[in-house]
């Protein structure tokens, strides 16, 4: 009888050891509400919510159960959230990349049964404007009237004037462009001119003439005029602290629109809006480009290079970078040569994705002294193995439309120097 009872009293200890474990490894299983929503809303809701850029809104559990299984596909294929800058160069403050655990995190919670979890957990999700991903701005400047965007064929860039009849100059901290219908836009780049007195394009002027606004709009993209840019699944920008761009009193905003065709007639009206500040910066915005517009890709060239570069006349810290090509674009790297010769990479996207055209924000500026080079080394696939290739048999040189190329690594610079009126274009 008594080894009976030591019997069942070791069962039950073992029993109970089982239980035990069992509730350690259900408290083990990540939860929506405790492991995967904090995930989410560090890297993933700017985008997914209602009326942002991505398709469905991640926001609730209700929203991202039915998901879950394509959450999980796209973060350990690391196609989400999207970041195509390669590790090991630099630092960068808006690196959107998920980290190993964070990965596994989401993994794990599809893989025991995407449980939700107990409310308690849950973080409070963070805040947006409705409408703006800078806050709300406290100027909005539109299109006078939309433009009518047909039903197909070719759209040729437009280019709109808009007045903003401020009375004093102003700094900008923040600023970002809404296009009225995403659909059929494709980029806009937005630029500012001084006041013009004589100028036909104040006032209710709605569009630039073609000839004038090509050369008044693009010589604005690449200097100190630049206001802002979008392309598709592009935010605002809110500069760092104690950076500022000057807009002058009368000055008018000049978009450079490119609008795509999708099959039915639609309208767009596309806004900008901005954010002030009343002290002036103790640093003044500045960029410019490495550009080559003089080559030419061979039919079922695999792996074409195209190179640029550019010297810096005088000290400048780099802030941020933007390679810019079109479906044919495969690798982008930028490359600071010093004067005393040695090499740093700044940043290689090694995997070019047209429909992610990503801002590569630095987390510390770079100093970039003068005589300091800046190279652009972009690649090109103009072979049939490029899904996005609109024709592999065509011979392929720069143009507008996307199916042409471009070879443009935007970059953008901090001054603490100059912060008169010289464009950066001179200072370079």
């Amino acid at each position: 009888m008594q080894v009976r009872l030591h019997g069942l009293a070791a069962a039950f200890i073992l029993m109970g050891n089982t239980v035990a474990a069992g509730a350690g490894e259900k408290e083990a299983v990540p939860t929506f509400t405790k492991d995967v929503a904090p995930i989410l809303f560090d890297h993933c809701v700017a985008c997914h919510r209602n009326g942002e850029l991505a398709p469905m809104p991640l926001m609730t559990y209700e929203e991202v159960r039915p998901w879950a299984r394509a959450v999980k596909q796209r973060v350990v294929s690391r196609e989400m959230p999207p970041w195509y800058a390669e590790s090991g160069h630099q630092s960068y403050a808006n690196d959107a990349s998920l980290s190993v655990e964070e990965v596994d995190t989401i993994a794990a919670w599809v893989d025991a049964g995407a449980f939700e979890g107990e409310n308690a957990d849950l973080p409070d999700p963070p805040k947006f404007s409705d409408n703006w991903t800078i806050g709300e701005p406290d100027a909005v400047y539109s299109m006078l009237e939309p433009f009518e965007v047909p039903v197909d064929g070719t759209v040729p860039y437009r280019y709109f004037s808009i007045p903003t009849n401020l009375s004093e100059d102003k700094w900008i901290k923040a600023v970002e462009i809404r296009p009225g219908d995403r659909r059929v836009v494709h980029h806009v780049i937005a630029t500012l001119h001084s006041p013009e007195p004589d100028s036909s394009l104040s006032g209710g002027a709605k569009s630039v003439g073609r000839r004038r606004g090509l050369q008044r709009g693009r010589a604005g993209v690449l200097g100190a005029n630049s206001l802002a840019a979008t392309v598709p699944n592009k935010f605002g920008v809110t500069y760092p602290e104690g950076v500022a761009k000057k807009i002058q009193a009368g000055a008018e905003i000049v978009f450079q629109m490119h609008y795509t065709t999708i099959g039915e007639a639609t309208s767009d009206r596309t806004s900008v809006g901005l954010i002030f500040q009343e002290e002036a910066p103790t640093k003044k915005v500045g960029g410019s480009a490495v550009i080559n517009m003089w080559f030419a890709i061979p039919p079922g060239a695999d792996d074409h290079e195209v190179r640029a570069e550019r010297t810096f006349k005088s000290d400048t810290y780099l802030v941020n970078m933007t390679p810019h090509m079109h479906s044919r674009g495969k690798t982008f790297t930028y490359t600071a040569v010093f004067p005393d010769g040695t090499e740093e990479i700044l940043l290689r996207v090694p995997k070019y994705n047209f429909d992610w055209q990503l801002t590569y924000e630095l987390a510390e500026p770079k100093l970039l002294p003068a005589g300091t080079r800046l190279i652009g080394v972009a690649s090109f696939d103009n072979s049939a193995n490029n899904r996005a290739n609109p024709d592999p048999s065509a011979l392929v040189r720069w143009g507008d439309q996307t199916w042409e190329e471009m070879m443009i690594g935007f970059y953008g610079t901090v001054d603490a120097e100059n912060l008169d009126d010289r464009t950066t274009q001179d200072q370079q």
